[in-house]
């Protein structure tokens, strides 16, 4: 069924990329910037004309909605998410989106920027796909397929859930959220007003991804004071906060514990920011690891170099503050493995491998899972994100959908007791065979 949805979501997704919705974190509103109900009031317009219910666009800019129930469940209300934002590390603006149909394996030359190109010789995923429909942008913006693909899925699979009836589910939330790039995507209000007790965040990567691990992660502002004066009469008296900032960057294990140097289960700390003068100089630092040690780890090192270049300084005023972001949502899910036994099992009903790896990143469903939401991501199909040369297949996206619309049968199906009859012969619900998924990591 999902290439019935391929002409859908190549409408949908072109439609939504061209609308720029950067995020801002240096704004203090939600949404952080005005732009993003530009594709918030679209979408609700388009939630209202395919018959959706309960639609209503939240004063911290979420929007929700409701698909009824086509039958009588004792199963829990679930949601499907997406955020509407983009990232603002490189530029969203004038998005020219560009569908390589039937893509021949061969390298893709992106037009407004030569030097851009991708390659399958470096894209391994990329070398897969070929006969399949490609889409990037022109070479000078990101596409945005983070997280509108998500968007675009979600919007198909409500369409096609209100168009057929006969198929038979409980009651599904729709949510699509605004500033998840920097990390303010999941209000104190939205578990509340999700109203669902389980959720999906369709923010993934590649075919049959269902992620349930994610890496914990905290922020942290260095902020150094020197003593300023004229530099003419500096001798003995000027304290430099530049270099003093720059010895705390320079003292950091920048060999081991940055993205660049780490892969796989290592944690790392991330220097995203940093300005300001010989008078005061700001830091801005995030911290990642996929154990709660390892975070705190972090966090007592970045104290310790702090204190000592404090220690080599007294005149200069050093503070570090550090503040909790998000939580591994394994902590969890690993309780209740339910949402993600159902998404593996509706991978396998739509003709989908299923895996899990865990992923060196968040998404809203870390932080909705931590606020008592349990909410696995997803796959899209998404590649090379936050970058020139973003690109997805609408295979991938068409296979998600179906993914979407099984996933709700099942669901409902759990809730009848009859669970088994809706599960492929590889689920472990259709066998009763115990399944230790932590070897799917």
């Amino acid at each position: 069924m999902s290439t019935a949805f391929l002409s859908e979501l190549e409408e949908r997704f072109l439609r939504y990329v061209q609308i720029d919705t950067t995020a801002d974190p240096t704004s203090p509103t939600s949404p952080s910037t005005q732009i993003q109900y530009d594709l918030l009031n679209l979408l609700a317009d388009e939630l209202q004309e395919i018959g959706a219910q309960e639609i209503t666009l939240t004063d911290y800019g979420a929007l929700l909605a409701t698909i009824p129930a086509t039958v009588e469940t004792t199963a829990p209300t679930i949601a499907l998410l997406a955020h509407v934002d983009t990232a603002p590390q490189f530029s969203g603006t004038n998005v020219k989106p560009i569908v390589h149909r039937g893509y021949d394996g061969q390298e893709i030359v992106l037009p407004d920027d030569p030097s851009q190109v991708l390659s399958p010789a470096a894209l391994p995923y990329l070398a897969q796909k070929v006969g399949d429909d490609i889409v990037t942008a022109s070479g000078t913006t990101l596409l945005g397929a983070d997280d509108k693909a998500g968007v675009a899925i979600i919007m198909a699979a409500a369409r096609h859930l209100l168009q057929h009836r006969e198929l038979p589910h409980g009651p599904l939330r729709i949510g699509f959220t605004p500033d998840e790039e920097i990390g303010r995507g999941v209000h104190a209000n939205l578990p509340g007003d999700l109203q669902a007790t389980f959720a999906y965040t369709l923010d993934g990567a590649h075919r049959g991804e269902i992620v349930y691990e994610t890496f914990s992660a905290d922020g942290a502002k260095v902020n150094v004071k020197g003593v300023s004066i004229h530099p003419g009469w500096a001798k003995d008296k000027l304290v430099n906060a530049a270099h003093l900032a720059a010895k705390i960057v320079d003292t950091l294990p920048q060999a081991t514990l940055t993205p660049e140097t780490t892969a796989g289960r290592q944690g790392f700390l991330h220097i995203v920011g940093m300005g300001g003068s010989a008078a005061e100089m700001n830091i801005d630092i995030i911290l990642r690891d996929f154990e709660r040690e390892g975070l705190a780890a972090q966090g007592e090192l970045l104290q310790k170099v702090c204190a000592a270049v404090q220690a080599g300084e007294p005149r200069a005023q050093i503070t570090c503050t550090i503040t909790p972001q998000y939580r591994n949502m394994r902590y969890w899910l690993e309780d209740d493995m339910r949402p993600v036994e159902l998404a593996r099992a509706a991978c396998r009903q739509a003709g989908v491998e299923p895996f899990s790896v865990p992923i060196r990143g968040g998404t809203d469903g870390s932080r909705l899972t931590e606020l008592g939401v349990p909410t696995p991501n997803v796959f899209t199909g998404m590649q090379e994100i936050h970058g020139p040369l973003e690109w997805v297949s609408l295979q991938d996206m068409a296979a998600a959908t179906e993914v979407c619309i099984q996933l709700v049968q099942l669901w409902a199906a759990a809730g009848s007791g009859d669970a088994s009859a809706s599960h492929g012969p590889e689920s472990p619900a259709a066998t009763g065979s115990a399944v230790d998924w932590t070897d799917a990591i």
